[in-house]
């Protein structure tokens, strides 16, 4: 996310780090640990504060934190899929009264996903 928030390419990033596109690719899909080191020089070729890559995140030490991260690394997880970006992209192109609709559509098809996966004989009121 700050990669691309900094504009840089994967291959640009890679070049500024001393490893291959691939590599940074597994950094970001988490496929490969990023190393304290290796985060001193991502901050540097990003020229951003190793601290930005901790910005948001809860104390760890809490069962709060924890499912927080979780979340937050699945959503990062999705963002970093083509998929992902091309969703976002797009969302960015629309106006934001339609971007606003965009959202209460999505969010209507979520809430009647979520009464459909209910148990039957369940209420709200249960």
């Amino acid at each position: 996310m700050r990669r691309m928030q900094s504009n840089v390419s994967l291959g640009d990033l890679g070049a500024g780090i001393g490893v291959s596109l691939q590599q940074v690719q597994k950094y970001e899909s988490g496929k490969n640990r990023v190393s304290a080191s290796m985060l001193y020089e991502l901050a540097n070729c990003l020229k951003i504060p190793v601290s930005r890559f901790f910005e948001g995140l809860p104390d760890p030490e809490t069962t709060q934190g924890q499912q927080i991260i979780t979340e937050i690394d699945e959503k990062i997880a999705y963002i970093s899929t083509a998929e992902g970006r091309r969703l976002i992209d797009d969302v960015l192109l629309l106006s934001p009264r339609v971007r606003s609709r965009v959202v209460a559509l999505v969010s209507s098809i979520v809430d009647e996903e979520m009464e459909e996966q209910k148990p039957v004989g369940s209420s709200a009121g249960s």
